[in-house]
């Protein structure tokens, strides 16, 4: 009676905790894509691990097939085995190989897309060690970086702005966020300087975000300005312009 009486508290301790791990969103939280660029690579992420349950699936199949051509049938042990080798495998590729979150250090590597990729993949493992605000500030962040990322597919190779990208998303914002989770999670609500490590970091992050968006207005404003040109040049050229006004009024003489 004592033993039964204990397995049922033990039962009843163990679907509180799992209650409480479900409304918390569970021990090992799905990491969500906070842009267009970091979900991409994931969603290539994930294909790959399913090309490569389908690989293992095939091999595993045709290894069964062949050991029953050999030995005249693998009979119901042989397929038990092959069920739980395919169980085997799809439980081993659906978790591996992971993905591999870049270095901070590697940020500002390769073309601007590229960059922007790495920023978001890096953003979003960091998300667990930042206060509310600031991952609400991220996920903005990634708004504003993938409309950066799709204005520089288009931007010319040498603007202005690039060298401005690289220092800030590629430099600037990982050593921000590194100095803030070098702080001891006890003290980072404490006041030093006038200030806590929490309001810090969503202040620096504030700015960030407002810089980018910055940028990203001084290029659109040029392609506005290019446009404009042309739209004057196109009046002026075929009508609706200062040359066909005084074709017109030559026309009227």
């Amino acid at each position: 009676m004592n033993d039964l009486t204990r397995d049922s508290d033990r039962l009843l301790s163990d679907s509180r905790k799992l209650l409480v791990e479900n409304r918390s969103g569970g021990r090992h939280r799905r990491v969500t894509a906070i842009g267009r660029e970091s979900a991409e690579v994931r969603n290539r992420h994930r294909l790959k691990k399913l090309r490569n349950i389908a690989l293992a699936a095939a091999a595993i199949f045709s290894i069964a097939v062949l050991t029953g051509i050999v030995i005249d049938g693998i009979g119901f042990v042989g397929i038990v085995l092959t069920f739980f080798a395919l169980v085997a495998a799809a439980g081993l590729f659906s978790v591996y190989p992971r993905i591999s979150i870049p270095q901070a250090g590697d940020l500002n590597k390769g073309t601007p897309r590229q960059m922007i990729a790495r920023t978001e993949l890096w953003l979003e493992a960091q998300r667990p060690a930042l206060p509310p605000p600031a991952v609400g500030l991220v996920d903005d962040l990634g708004v504003k970086l993938d409309l950066l990322g799709q204005q520089l597919e288009t931007a010319p190779a040498r603007h202005d702005s690039i060298r401005d990208i690289r220092e800030l998303v590629g430099e600037t914002l990982p050593e921000m966020v590194q100095s803030y989770t070098r702080v001891p999670a006890a003290m980072r609500s404490e006041q030093h300087a006038g200030a806590t490590a929490d309001e810090r970091l969503v202040e620096g992050l504030a700015k960030i975000s407002d810089e980018i968006d910055s940028i990203n207005r001084k290029i659109a404003d040029g392609a506005l300005d290019d446009l404009a040109v042309q739209h004057r040049y196109l009046g002026y050229r075929y009508g609706d312009g200062p040359a066909s006004e005084q074709a017109g009024e030559g026309a009227a003489s």
